[in-house]
């Protein structure tokens, strides 16, 4: 539905602004069929996917140590400051268009068409990295032998510059479709799938937890350094300000429930509420990683790059570290989905306004979706 401010000049073309009337933000082809449950789960799964175990080991070995706790306090307090409008926005304005369809309504149609255009980008981009991170995770598990095997019977492409992939990643182009004949299924039955994926991604990351934690030892936290300075701020208050920066991208995806907010039920009270339930429930998750983490192992001992993975090759802890990597795959596919699930709605947004062609706004007449 166009609803906009009849033209008149160049300037009133570019700056003018999508105006709703009384309720009519609420009218929708799209079916209202999602709890604050299933948009709250979209957007933990958009937040939490193996990053987590990549973000914590870095930031504690590099930038913060075991202040990494007060990192991802001060980062979620910036996020909650951040997500609060999108809160404001989503529950005013319940559309599919998330940050384009507030630029619309706010600062004019010249922004939102630049808007509306880097946010599909952004999940087509974000989607193509993750799945290829997931087809190189899963690859590793067998001593990378689909990644030989396909470089035998296809052979390797010689694209230059480092930026392409040398071989055909098949697996990656899979599981894509995959997920996107599950997304296709309707959306409330994407959002279904999302929510056991995520549900057992948080059961994996309590299982880690845990199992750090009986490896506890505290002196690793009260401690001194060799240089007699304290093991909680070995780089310094400014070492836990620029930790917090950085932990600042774990939180980069609640943005990702916005697109559902044309498809929830009683939106002005969904978003809000599945806003900052989100939110509340990756800080506390990525601050006990952390926490359990820099406990079982000294900060300097922690491994950048795989920090849960060599700490559990350290302890013996073989069970453990297989565990870990289910739990990294299926992070990996709860960001697949939920960037899968956002992508569309963001173009349906744009196609619905007019902005892009018409035919990209077309309902299925059996999903609503």
């Amino acid at each position: 539905m166009r609803e906009v401010p009849e033209k008149k000049g160049l300037m009133e073309v570019l700056f003018r602004k999508k105006v709703f009337h009384g309720n009519s933000h609420l009218d929708s082809p799209l079916k209202r069929c999602l709890t604050v449950i299933d948009v709250m789960f979209i957007a933990i799964g958009h937040m939490i996917g193996a990053g987590i175990y990549v973000l914590t080991g870095s930031v504690v070995r590099n930038q913060a140590g075991p202040s990494i706790v007060l990192s991802f306090l001060f980062s979620g307090i910036a996020a909650l400051l951040s997500a609060l409008s999108y809160a404001e926005f989503g529950a005013r304005f319940p559309r599919a268009g998330s940050a384009y369809t507030y630029a619309y309504t706010s600062i004019g149609e010249l922004w939102a068409f630049i808007i509306g255009w880097t946010v599909p980008l952004e999940y087509m981009i974000g989607n193509a990295a993750v799945a290829r991170s997931w087809s190189s995770y899963f690859d590793t598990l067998f001593d990378h032998a689909i990644q030989n095997f396909t470089i035998n019977t296809i052979g390797e492409f010689d694209v230059g510059g480092g930026f392409f992939s040398k071989y055909l990643d098949i697996l990656a182009c899979v599981l894509v479709m995959l997920v996107a004949v599950a997304v296709a299924m309707g959306t409330k039955t994407s959002a279904r799938i999302n929510l056991v994926f995520v549900t057992l991604n948080i059961a994996i990351l309590a299982f880690v937890i845990v199992t750090n934690l009986t490896y506890a030892d505290f002196n690793n936290w009260f401690g001194t350094t060799s240089t007699g300075g304290s093991t909680f701020f070995p780089y310094g208050f400014s070492g836990t300000l620029s930790g917090a920066s950085t932990c600042f991208f774990a939180f980069i995806g609640f943005e990702a429930l916005a697109t559902a907010g044309e498809e929830a039920k009683n939106p002005h009270r969904t978003i809000p509420i599945a806003t900052i339930c989100s939110l509340a429930v990756t800080f506390l998750i990525y601050m006990l990683m952390g926490a359990s983490l820099t406990l079982m192992m000294p900060y300097d001992e922690v491994n950048p790059n795989a920090a849960y993975a060599e700490a559990y090759r350290a302890k013996g802890a073989n069970v453990a570290r297989i565990i870990m990597t289910v739990g990294a795959l299926t992070g990996l596919i709860n960001n697949l989905i939920t960037g899968t699930f956002a992508l569309p709605r963001a173009v349906y947004a744009m196609a619905d306004d007019g902005l892009i062609f018409s035919f990209l706004a077309k309902i299925n007449k059996f999903t609503k979706a």
